[in-house]
């Protein structure tokens, strides 16, 4: 601010005009030259600030477009090297992005540690080839034998003990050896203790004493189909615990599925979209919550994505059977038949739509009662139509199979027989399937 100092102004007389004008003369004082002096002096320095601030920050940004720019074209200059060798790189841990991301995430965590690859093993002979003499074509013999690995699949351990539950198919073989490797890379050996005989199940044993890490099994009665859902398992035998993640695509499917020596028509299965490859068989099918829903089985060879699942509760008496008896054992009655629907009752002219008609099977000489069996023991004959097993409706949505399966051999039922249009009941205690 410039100050006008009233006392330093003059008056000056032009004589020759007779007039009078007033100029007034600017004189700076000492406070006003400091204060002069204390403004350059700050410019200079806020200058050079703001000046070193805006090349860093520009510098900074050409230099990380430049490096963007060779990298792209995988160009690798000596300059840049340097630079990035003196970068220091912090680590930071990795944040989800959605909610869904977030609990697939903590659902793999938790899981994980209770998901086993089961590795089989087989003693095999060595075979080596030899010529008699030089000119003789070349013959084989054995040369002592060697162990081998010859397959491997998933389970996953359903007992602080060591159960493990997996599939049927991959403990087939009888002569072979089974280990078991934990998530933590220790290795087990294990032993099959049953075999399911009419499901895709089977029941290891880790020989430890150990405490294992366990899942949860959660309600398979309950699943909706677009259901998002993950599986874990040992893919291609080589890929341990290989997450993959889809939906529910399908419920109560019947598929045949073939594998290990074994063709088997599974009933009532889970379709999902979640990738399953060789390997994955016997692993677990999670819901959200980390429950096990599904122990995944089977995939389709024509379709892309296309694998399916046993759902859990089929195999959960399976367990408890095991934990009981140390078998897995099956209620018998003794009778061969065929579940009844419009179409059936209209080809053969019967009275109801539904219910389990007794008849023969002349092809493969399959009668229509088992001699010796519970049905046999109380009577119940060819044409027989049984509406109700124990109270339950038998329908094609509800056959005798799913239904006779809640039960075990020794307990007593009541059935409810149509005969010649006659209602009868009958009661009968099952028997243990042997076969």
């Amino acid at each position: 601010m410039i100050d006008y100092n009233l006392p330093s102004t003059s008056f000056q007389q032009d004589k020759t005009k007779k007039t009078i004008s007033w100029r007034p003369k600017i004189k700076l004082s000492k406070i006003w030259k400091s204060q002069i002096s204390l403004m350059i002096f700050c410019s200079v320095i806020l200058s050079s600030v703001f000046g070193f601030l805006a090349g860093a920050v520009s510098g900074s940004i050409f230099y990380f477009e430049v490096k963007d720019i060779l990298t792209k074209l995988n160009i690798d200059l000596p300059f840049v090297s340097t630079i990035v060798e003196k970068e220091t790189i912090i680590e930071k841990e990795y944040i989800p992005q959605t909610n869904q991301e977030q609990t697939i995430i903590a659902v793999v965590k938790h899981v994980s540690p209770a998901v086993v690859n089961i590795i089989i093993t087989k003693d095999l002979p060595i075979i080596e080839q030899y010529f008699r003499d030089p000119f003789s074509i070349p013959e084989y013999r054995q040369k002592g034998i060697e162990k081998r690995e010859i397959g491997g699949g998933t389970g996953f351990i359903v007992s602080e003990d060591g159960m493990i539950l997996t599939n049927k198919h991959v403990v087939l073989d009888q002569e072979a050896d089974y280990t078991v490797l934990t998530n933590d890379g220790k290795q087990y050996p294990a032993r099959v203790l049953a075999k399911d005989p009419f499901q895709d199940l089977a029941i290891l044993k880790i020989e430890d004493s150990n405490s294992f890490s366990i899942v949860k099994l959660g309600d398979s009665d309950k699943l909706q189909i677009g259901q998002s859902v993950i599986a874990i398992g040992n893919a291609l035998g080589e890929f341990q615990n290989t997450v993959s993640v889809g939906v529910i695509s399908g419920l109560g499917r019947t598929i045949t599925a073939s594998g290990g020596g074994m063709v088997e028509t599974l009933e009532d299965v889970i379709q999902t979209d979640a990738a399953i490859n060789k390997g994955n068989s016997g692993g677990p099918l999670l819901n959200l919550k980390g429950e096990v829903i599904g122990i995944n089985t089977a995939v389709s060879l024509e379709g892309e994505n296309i694998g399916f699942t046993i759902p859990i509760n089929k195999a959960k008496k399976d367990i408890k059977q095991v934990q009981d008896f140390g078998k897995i054992v099956y209620p018998f009655l003794g009778i061969r038949y065929v579940v009844l629907n419009e179409k059936i009752q209209e080809d053969n002219n019967l009275p109801v739509n539904y219910g389990a008609y007794i008849t023969s099977d002349t092809s493969s000489g399959r009668t229509a009662i088992t001699p010796g069996s519970p049905a046999e023991t109380i009577g119940l004959r060819q044409g027989d139509i049984v509406l109700e097993f124990d109270g339950q409706r038998i329908t094609t949505d509800n056959s005798l199979a799913d239904i006779i399966r809640k039960y075990n051999p020794g307990d007593k039922i009541i059935l409810k027989v149509l005969r010649e249009g006659e209602e009868k009941f009958f009661t009968v205690t099952l028997d243990e399937r042997n076969e």
